[in-house]
C-alpha cells in the first residue's frame, strides 16, 4: 500500500509512538508485507528468525522489535510490538469506511454492466464494461473488476485476510488494506470467496475461469487462462502461473508456486511448489509417474509380508 503522499520517518515514529534510527526526514512512501515490498516501504518483523530477511529486503524502513545494526540506506522503527504498530498504520492510512448504500456513490460502473438485485458494491470499487454481477454478490471496498467479467450469485470479493497473531489473551488479526483485482474475461462461479491482499493485491488474471465454492486466500495471484474446479481451497501468497488446471477439492498450502500448464487432479493436497507442464495427484501431491510407483510399491506390501511369513516357517 502506498500512502497518499510521502511521509517522514519522524512523523511515522510519532504516529505509532516508537523510537527510530535514521534521519528525521527519511522518506516513507508506503507499507507492505515482505513478499511484495518495494523501496520506500515499511516492512515489519517481530521474530529474530526473520530479521535478516527483513533487513535485506527491498524495504527501506524496517519496523522491528529490537535495536540492531541498520543497513546503509535504510532506517529502523524500533517498537515493542511491530504487529500492533503495523495495524496502527493501516488504521491511520486506510481506515474502514461504512458505505451506507447498496452501491456506494464512489463506485464506478462501466457501460452495459448489469447488477442484479441485492448486491453490495463498496467504496471506490471499479467495475468495467459488459459485466454481469448476479444477485447477492458482495464486492468490498477498492476492488477492481475488468471488462466482460461474470460473477455468479453469493460470491464475495475482498473479505479480510486470514492472518492472526496468537497472543495470551487470544488471536489478534492483522488488518487488511489491500485489494482484489479481477482482470478481463474472468468468470467466477457461485458462492466463491476471494480475500483481499493484506497490503497489496489478490489478483485473478485475464481469461481464467473459476467454478463454484472456491476459496482464494490473500495476496494470491492466479495466472491467465487457468481453470479451477469446484471446492478448491488456495491459501494466501500462492502464485499460480498461466494455464494451470486445478480439479475439484484440491487444497494448496501458502507461499508456493504452481508452474505454467500444470494439471492437479481432484482431492490432491499440494504442500510444496510444483514444476510446470506436469500432471500431479495424491496427498502430498506428486507427479503421476512417481505417485503410481509409490502406489504400486504399497500394493506389494501384503505380498512381501506373506513371503516373509512363509520363509520364517521354513
Amino acid at each position: 500500500m502506498k500512502f497518499p503522499k510521502p511521509q517522514t520517518l519522524k512523523y511515522i515514529s510519532n504516529l505509532i509512538g516508537s523510537n527510530y534510527i535514521g534521519d528525521d526526514n527519511f522518506p516513507v512512501e508506503g507499507m507492505n508485507e515482505i513478499h511484495v515490498v518495494e523501496p520506500g516501504d515499511i516492512v515489519f518483523v517481530d521474530h529474530p528468525k526473520y530479521y535478516d530477511k527483513a533487513l535485506n529486503s527491498e524495504a527501506t524502513i524496517i519496523l522491528i522489535n529490537k535495536e540492531v545494526e541498520c543497513p546503509d540506506g535504510k532506517a529502523l522503527l524500533v517498537s515493542d510490538d511491530p504487529f500492533r504498530d503495523f495495524n496502527k498504520l493501516t488504521e491511520h492510512f486506510k481506515p474502514f469506511q461504512a458505505s451506507n448504500a447498496s452501491i456506494s456513490p464512489s463506485a464506478k460502473i462501466g457501460k452495459n454492466t448489469i447488477i442484479q438485485p441485492n448486491c453490495f458494491i463498496g467504496n471506490n470499487v471499479v467495475i468495467g464494461d459488459d459485466c454481469i454481477i448476479h444477485s447477492n454478490v458482495s464486492i468490498y471496498d477498492d476492488a477492481v473488476i475488468g471488462n466482460h467479467v461474470t460473477l455468479h450469485a453469493g460470491t464475495v470479493l475482498g473479505a479480510n485476510a486470514f492472518y492472526y497473531k496468537n497472543r495470551p489473551e487470544g488471536y489478534d488479526r492483522l488488518k487488511s488494506s489491500g485489494r482484489v483485482v479481477i482482470e478481463d474475461h474472468v468468470d467466477i462461479g457461485a458462492a466463491c470467496t476471494i480475500d483481499r491482499g493484506v497490503t497489496a493485491d489478490t489478483r485473478i488474471k485475464e481469461g481464467s475461469k473459476i467454478d463454484n465454492q472456491v476459496q482464494i486466500g490473500h495476496d494470491t495471484v492466479v495466472g491467465k487462462k487457468c481453470l479451477i474446479a469446484s471446492q478448491v481451497g488456495i491459501a494466501g501468497c500462492v502464485v499460480i502461473e498461466d494455464e494451470v488446471t486445478i480439479w475439484g477439492q484440491v487444497g494448496i498450502t501458502s507461499g508456493i508456486t504452481i508452474g505454467k500448464k500444470a494439471v492437479i487432479s481432484a482431492k490432491a493436497g499440494v504442500s510444496k511448489s510444483l514444476e510446470g507442464g506436469k500432471s500431479y495427484f495424491g496427498i502430498p501431491a506428486d507427479d503421476f509417474r512417481s505417485k503410481y510407483k509409490e502406489i504400486a510399491s504399497i500394493r506389494k506390501i501384503p505380498e512381501i509380508l506373506e513371503k516373509l511369513k512363509e520363509n520364517g516357517k521354513k
